[in-house]
């Protein structure tokens, strides 16, 4: 604490922006992850500038610095672990520039998702990655993490509607990376390099993306299967045979129950869940994807198949997906939902085996886990439902955690689909990376010699992720 220079950052930024009372340090101490731990000042800037003399000061102290967007991250990215500062982005929320010509706009890193979206729509376009948390989630920590959504299988993650950015280094320094351009052959692609990197490589301050048009037509489909094995073949079937959803998601049996139970949705009480949908220009050909995904769907013992283009429809048939994040923290008076193993990427053909093998590691343990996700990117989501008040349950749901992305590794998986790394899945991710760890250090030393942006992350996270840091809960 008293290397950081508070009379210095005061004037940098002014007073107003730099707070450190204990209230204010617990809450940027944590993000929706399960981590928690409080920082020794948070500092808000206003502009690039601003930035540029924080990490000059930060970098000549040797003080961690720690960048925070909307706080909506679920591995711990945004937590403090060495304390330092937090550098919280959200002053910096301006939309600098839409270029329908050119087909792209150029945004500061606190602009909000869902309201640049709101922005873009006068114009007939949209920013893809639409992630769950859209409406606090920041343009920031979107690139931060490589964030995607349900949309995924269409039009892909923040990487690939990413264009160029500017970024500043630990030192201080300023650098224009990418372009404007929607292809680039131009020596390294140093962008790329800074998406998914979890601030750990410097701080993005300016952003050129990438956009387009928003569909005249949307048709949201849904197929009931009994067995689970079914709705995977389905899944698999559809992504191998050529269809094109623009959305394909999956709940189990443990999801509908949560929704039903909270919502009193009268989803019918089956092994999963297929929605699937369709966009495009012309209509005749959002109906040919709807119907071969119709088909696909009944030729592996899909039930009470139907689709609509009425957006009311649409809306009531998502409704239990868009909910089911909330609902799972209602499932019990007695059970949290928290954020671990919950991201993870498989195979296609693997959907279903790995839902069927969550369950069985869930019940080995004494836990209760359910399998949902962005299926038709491999994206395989799960919530740990515990008593998180008591250490034996940290201990179950600690082992689980291990199992699961052992399985994940042996079917050829990955850690994190979109979610990233943080704290939590450091020790998953280092046995999946193990070939490339030391190759990933050297880079970060390259970018960062003093090891002042968000330590503690990635291939520097602790390999015991329930005592990296303390926890947001009180345990007995």
């Amino acid at each position: 604490m008293e290397k950081i220079n508070i009379p210095m950052l005061k004037q940098i930024v002014g007073e107003q922006n730099v707070k450190d009372n204990p209230a204010d340090l617990y809450i940027y101490g944590s993000d929706s992850s399960v981590h928690s731990n409080s920082s020794w000042i948070v500092v808000r800037p206003d502009n690039t500038e601003q930035v540029q003399k924080i990490l000059k000061l930060a970098n000549k102290d040797k003080v961690p610095v720690t960048t925070r967007g909307g706080g909506s991250g679920m591995s711990g990215q945004a937590v403090p672990a060495h304390g330092g500062i937090v550098l919280d982005m959200k002053g910096m929320n301006r939309i600098l520039e839409i270029n329908p010509s050119d087909v792209y706009c150029r945004v500061e890193p606190g602009v909000i998702d869902d309201d640049l979206n709101m922005a873009l729509k006068p114009y007939g376009v949209f920013f893809p990655p639409t992630p769950a948390s859209s409406r606090i989630a920041t343009i920031g920590g979107e690139i931060g993490n490589n964030a995607s959504g349900v949309r995924s299988v269409k039009y892909g993650a923040t990487r690939d509607s990413v264009l160029g950015m500017k970024v500043v280094l630990a030192n201080g320094d300023l650098v224009t990376l990418g372009a404007h351009t929607k292809v680039e052959a131009t020596g390294y692609q140093l962008h790329k390099l800074i998406i998914g990197s979890e601030g750990t490589l410097g701080i993005v301050v300016e952003a050129t993306l990438s956009f387009v048009p928003i569909p005249k037509f949307r048709c949201l489909g849904m197929a009931n299967f009994a067995e689970l094995e079914d709705a995977g073949n389905a899944i698999a079937n559809i992504m191998a045979e050529g269809a094109s959803p623009s959305m394909l998601e999956l709940m189990d049996n443990v999801a509908i129950k949560a929704v039903n139970q909270t919502m009193d949705l009268g989803l019918p009480d089956v092994a999963a869940i297929l929605l699937y949908e369709a966009d495009g220009m012309v209509k005749e050909a959002v109906d040919y994807e709807i119907n071969t995904m119709k088909e696909i769907c009944k030729k592996n013992n899909g039930t009470d198949i139907k689709s609509s283009y009425d957006p009311k429809e649409r809306t009531k048939i998502f409704l239990g997906r868009k909910k089911l994040f909330p609902a799972l923290s209602k499932f019990s008076d007695v059970l949290s939902s928290t954020s671990l193993a919950d991201d993870m990427a498989v195979p296609y053909s693997k959907m279903a085996e790995t839902a069927k093998k969550i369950h069985e590691i869930a019940k080995r343990n004494d836990i209760i886990m359910t399998a949902y996700g962005h299926c038709g990117s491999g994206c395989m989501h799960t919530k740990i439902l515990m008593k998180p008040s008591e250490k034996n349950q940290w201990e179950s749901a600690k082992k689980a955690v291990s199992e699961i992305y052992e399985y994940v590794r042996s079917v050829k998986g990955t850690t994190s689909a979109e979610h990233g790394i943080g704290i939590s899945k450091g020790f998953a991710f280092k046995l999946e990376k193990e070939n490339s760890l030391n190759l990933m250090k050297n880079i970060k030393k390259v970018f960062d010699p003093n090891n002042i942006l968000n330590p503690g992350k990635l291939m520097q996270a602790s390999d015991d992720w329930v005592t990296a840091t303390d926890l947001r809960y009180i345990i007995r």
